[in-house]
């Protein structure tokens, strides 16, 4: 009976105009304990059949498996709310997109899930929990992601905290005109512990976030042939046991107009500027400047391969890809390692335009002298990393296949 005096009251307040809902309201316990799924899905309808508004959690920790976002909806958690991930894999049903990508291997499940949708926003100081710790162990279909976005245009993320996720925390597929500030994220929980994943996609601007992450903590990537272009990364603290800044492991739509600026990086196990092109496509005026880095692998790594990964089964094999006109200026980094960075192409297939101004790098040296005369092999379809090569012949930059090379104002130091 109080149940469905409280959904009444929610629709008048509805239909009077007035839509900003709590999900208590629609029999949301916050306890933690008891599934609040049903209630949560219940009050994001409701906010969407009425034309759209807030949709807030307050006061509890909010147990649930897949929310489906709605258009116009702005999923809001105050600072005392915990939107907490379920442990059951059940809870999280099978969801396959319109937009098919290589991302069709590693996952179908989430916990909140949106597909071509318009103004959608997850905003708040609250926290998001994905409880990665209980998916331990499992493959890429038994782990959901945080979120994921698909085709969605006008996409704000704004102030959350994101914990403890089992694959990707924030993925972003083929989206447009997205705006990311304030957020933080903390997951090492799990394998695949990416921070932000930006995938095809166009219009994004990422500012002020916190990212510590088990994977990538920001990589742009292109899982299909549509580009990831025009995207602006700015005045974000990255740490990562892997790479902090990285685009094109996964390359097949490319990269144009990139700019990544004013970003700290700290105790990053490997690259701290990693830009790839591996599997096609064109990687074409980017920009990455005023960048400081303590404690990374190797500050910069830059590969054109062919590892040439399809994203379809029934398409061809991708050609060798292009990538030209990058600069890179304003980088200092100390407590680098002793491999040194890896600028490389491989033969017929140069890296075309490429400056590197005001670089100030640090390395740990100690390499032996036999170390200065190793022959370096192509390995032109291997995964890219900066470990590939081994010790490299020069502990500041080993460049091959590079054709328009502009170095100015160097320093490297052990």
């Amino acid at each position: 009976m109080r149940l469905q005096m409280v959904c009444a009251l929610a629709l008048m307040a509805i239909q009077s105009g007035a839509v900003d809902l709590d999900v208590r309201d629609f029999g949301a316990t916050g306890n933690g304990i008891e599934l609040d799924t049903a209630a949560l899905q219940k009050a994001i309808d409701a906010c969407s059949a009425a034309g759209g508004g807030t949709v807030r959690l307050s006061g509890g920790t909010y147990l649930t498996g897949t929310l489906f976002l709605r258009s116009h909806v702005s999923l809001e958690l105050d600072a005392d709310a915990t939107l907490l991930g379920s442990a059951n894999l059940a809870d999280y049903p099978v969801t396959v997109p319109a937009f098919r990508s290589y991302t069709d291997n590693y996952t179908n499940k989430s916990i909140l899930y949106g597909e071509n949708l318009e103004e959608v926003a997850l905003r708040g100081k609250g926290v998001i929990d994905g409880q990665g710790a209980s998916f331990e162990g499992r493959p890429f279909h038994q782990r959901p992601y945080m979120v994921r976005l698909i085709e969605c245009r006008g996409v704000a993320v704004e102030g959350l905290t994101f914990r403890n996720g089992a694959m990707w925390t924030v993925h972003f597929l083929a989206c447009d005109d997205v705006t990311v500030k304030g957020v933080t994220i903390r997951s090492r929980s799990n394998e695949n512990n990416d921070g932000f994943d930006i995938d095809c996609c166009q219009g994004v601007r990422v500012s002020n976030c916190d990212v510590s992450s088990g994977d990538d903590a920001i990589v742009l990537k292109s899982t299909a042939d549509r580009p990831c272009r025009d995207v602006l990364i700015e005045n974000c603290r990255l740490s990562s046991r892997c790479n902090a800044l990285k685009m094109g492991t996964e390359s097949n739509g490319g990269f144009q107009n990139i700019v990544m600026r004013d970003c700290q990086i700290k105790n990053t196990k490997l690259g701290g500027i990693v830009l790839d092109i591996v599997d096609g496509g064109t990687m074409d005026n980017i920009l990455v400047e005023d960048i400081e880095m303590d404690g990374v692998g190797t500050p910069i790594f830059i590969r054109l391969g062919n590892r040439a990964r399809r994203f379809k089964k029934d398409m061809p094999t991708p050609g060798v890809g292009i990538m030209r006109n990058i600069r890179i200026a304003g980088v200092k980094a100390i407590g680098a390692g002793e491999i040194g960075c890896a600028i490389t192409g491989i033969p017929g297939h140069s890296i075309e335009n490429l400056r590197i101004e005001n670089v100030d790098l640090q390395f740990a040296g100690g390499l032996s002298a036999p170390h200065a005369l190793r022959v370096i092999e192509e390995r032109e379809t291997e995964y890219p990393q900066f470990r590939m090569f081994g010790p490299l012949p020069a502990y500041g930059f080993f460049c091959r296949h590079v054709r328009g090379l502009h170095l100015e104002n160097i320093r490297f130091a052990t």
